[in-house]
Parts: C-alpha cells; sequence; structure tokens
C-alpha cells in the first residue's frame, strides 16, 4: 500500500536535537496521560485510568495556544508526546496543521499501540502522521512485550514511504545493556541510515522509580531551553518528569498556563527570566554554590527544584542585556558543539553517533 504525503516541510532527528539548547526554539506539548500500553518503565505511569485527558475545554485551550503562533514568533518545532498523543488524532492533527501554518514543524512520539494489528494503521492515525513533519517511534524491551519489533518496523516502513522523517527514540538500562547493541544493530540492518536513534537510559521515574537517584549532567542545563506544556495545562520551563508532575511547581520554573497565557507571553517568560538564564549558563549545581546552599539531596534536578525562591545578586546581573548576551552566546557554544555532543551528555554516550547513523562515532 502507498501512503499519500499530506504533510509540510521533513525535520531529521538531528536537526530538532541541534535546536534543542537555543531558548524557545521548541515546544514540547504532554496531550495526554492516557495509554493502553504499561510499559514498566514508562516515566509518566501512563494507563488508560490516568486522569489527565483533555475535555473539550482543555482542547479549546490548546488549540488557542498553538493558533497564538505567528510567523514573527513560534517556535520552530513542536514535539507532540504523552501518555499516548495518538489516542487523540483529531486533536493532533489540528494542532499540527494550526502550528504548521506559521512555518512551525511538527514531531510527534508514539508507542505504536495501533501497530499491534499486523502493523495497521487506522485511517485517522494514517492522516495525522501523513501530516507531519517528523514521526519518532519508541522502541525498548518493555515495549516489544506489548508491540513486536516486526511490526514497529512495518510501520516505520511505511511511514518512510510516504515521505515522512522518522526516528527511534531506544531505551536501555546503560552503556553495556546488551539490548541496546543488540536492537541499534537490528535497526541499522533493516533500514540502513534511514531511520536515526536517540538512545537513552531508564531513569528513576514513574514506573521505573527503585529509590535511586539520578545525579545529572553537571554544569549548563540546556533542558531549561523549551517550555514544556503539562497535560493539566501548566507551562514549565523544564521537561524533567518529576519536575512537570510535582505541584506546586517551583516558581522559577513555572511559565504559566495554557488558560490564561499565549504563546509570545510564555516565549518572552522563558527568554526574559534572569533565573532560567542562569540555569541555561551557569547551571543549578554553581547557582546553588554561589548562593552559600548546600548541595542539594536528591541530585542535580532536585538541586534546581530547590533553588530559592528569592532573587540573589547572580538574579540582578543576568536581567540587563549583558545577561541576555551571555545567554545567546552560551546556546550557540552548545549549537555548535552538534546534537551527538547534547546526547553524549544527556542521553547514552556510546550510542550518541546514531542521531545520524553513517556518521563518525
Amino acid at each position: 500500500m502507498t501512503l499519500a504525503r499530506r504533510g509540510g516541510t521533513d525535520v531529521e532527528l538531528s536537526e530538532v536535537l541541534g535546536l534543542r539548547p537555543e531558548p524557545a526554539a521548541g515546544l514540547l506539548v504532554a496531550l495526554t496521560r492516557r495509554c493502553p500500553l504499561s510499559c514498566a518503565h514508562c516515566s509518566t505511569a501512563s494507563s488508560m485510568d490516568s486522569a489527565e485527558h483533555p475535555d473539550g475545554t482543555r482542547r479549546v485551550q490548546l488549540l488557542r495556544f498553538v493558533r497564538s503562533f505567528t510567523p514573527e514568533q513560534r517556535p520552530e518545532v513542536v514535539l507532540l508526546t504523552g501518555g499516548e498523543p495518538l489516542l487523540l488524532p483529531g486533536l493532533a492533527y489540528e494542532l499540527t496543521r494550526a502550528a504548521q501554518h506559521t512555518g512551525a514543524r511538527v514531531s510527534l512520539l508514539s508507542g505504536l499501540f495501533f501497530a499491534r494489528d499486523a502493523g495497521r494503521i487506522p485511517a485517522p492515525i494514517l492522516r495525522t502522521i501523513t501530516a507531519l513533519d517528523h514521526f519518532s517511534a519508541s522502541l525498548d524491551a518493555p515495549h516489544e512485550r506489548e508491540v513486536s519489533r516486526a511490526d514497529v518496523f512495518r510501520v516505520l516502513a511505511r511511514v518512510l514511504d510516504a515521505g515522512v522523517a522518522v526516528s527511534l527514540h531506544l531505551t536501555g538500562s546503560g552503556p553495556d545493556d546488551p539490548y541496546l547493541a543488540e536492537a541499534t544493530a537490528a535497526v541499522i540492518k533493516e533500514f540502513g541510515d534511514r531511520v536515526p536513534m536517540l538512545v537513552n537510559e531508564v531513569r528513576a521515574v514513574g514506573r521505573a522509580t527503585s529509590g535511586r537517584t539520578v545525579a545529572g549532567p553537571g554544569g549548563p542545563c540546556a533542558m531549561a531551553a523549551w517550555p514544556t506544556v503539562a497535560p493539566d495545562g501548566t507551562v514549565l520551563a523544564c521537561c524533567n518528569q518529576r519536575t512537570v508532575d510535582l505541584r506546586p511547581v517551583p516558581p522559577h520554573l513555572r511559565l504559566g498556563h495554557i488558560a490564561e497565557d499565549d504563546w509570545p507571553t510564555v516565549r518572552r517568560r522563558t527568554l526574559d527570566s534572569p533565573r532560567l538564564r542562569l540555569i541555561r549558563t551557569l547551571g543549578p549545581d554553581q547557582l546553588r554554590a554561589r548562593s552559600g546552599a548546600d548541595p542539594a539531596e536528591g541530585g542535580y534536578c532536585a538541586g534546581c527544584r530547590a533553588l530559592p525562591a528569592a532573587p540573589g545578586p547572580d538574579d540582578a546581573a543576568a536581567a540587563g542585556a549583558a545577561g541576555r548576551l551571555l545567554d545567546q552566546l552560551s546556546a550557540a557554544r552548545l549549537r555548535a558543539q552538534g546534537p551527538a555532543a547534547l546526547l553524549r551528555r544527556y542521553g547514552c554516550a556510546p550510542y550518541a553517533h546514531l542521531v545520524r547513523p553513517g556518521s563518525p562515532v
């Protein structure tokens, strides 16, 4: 079967990750917490009983927020996630078209629950996928117990045939996990360099919580660059799952709510917040040390969440033109290092080169 492409301009995984350090260059939108799968490592602990699933009001709010983009003020890329965003193919399609109308490009990450029927793609989901500029699928040992690798490969082949850029998000226990070595080799054997891969490690959040803490990458935080819309409509300056789930949100990480704020407002807060500039350029560990605070129990991200609410001398220094310039220079430096360097820091380092299959290790 030949699929008809209905989307806009493709964006490759390496392009998306290349933009990741740039403040407000992207927007992450978690459409729902619900998911038909029950993968043991799920960072959001999603299920079909999860409470946060958009009703009519939330749908209107999401569409209004995305329609507040303009060609002059828009994210370069919008990433639709969940839970499982393709439980809402109609909403995902409308958001995609609204974003593309302003020049933004849209990617969606799916667990491919629908592929369990011999890799078939239902018509409403097919319409959404072929409208996208990029389609990502999850592949890991827990997923393979629910959706077979063969079915995942069938879907990816069909989407590639439709002319849509694709990628895989693989997750393992760490660099020495034999599953990662075997699975990445299988992907390359099946698709050559046509399917880039983002390889990550299981984090101690959601159903994967096991009492351990994650130390974090240290140094400046590139993950404070893109706003994240949580399933309840809160907009945060962080995609860390513990932060996304935490209520109330630490004031320095809260950017607003889609019921009250539009994209230009969220973008301005992202760019102009002195505290976020400092997190992006110095990092939470250095900020805590400069304020005289003790190292935070729980590591890097916990330390960021626990930063003092009251502004300090560093915040005042970062509020002006010099702070903006430092933020811009830091983002430019990280972008110049390339997407593989970003993944060596935030993902599973030995597999970072697979963001561009066939590139040197």
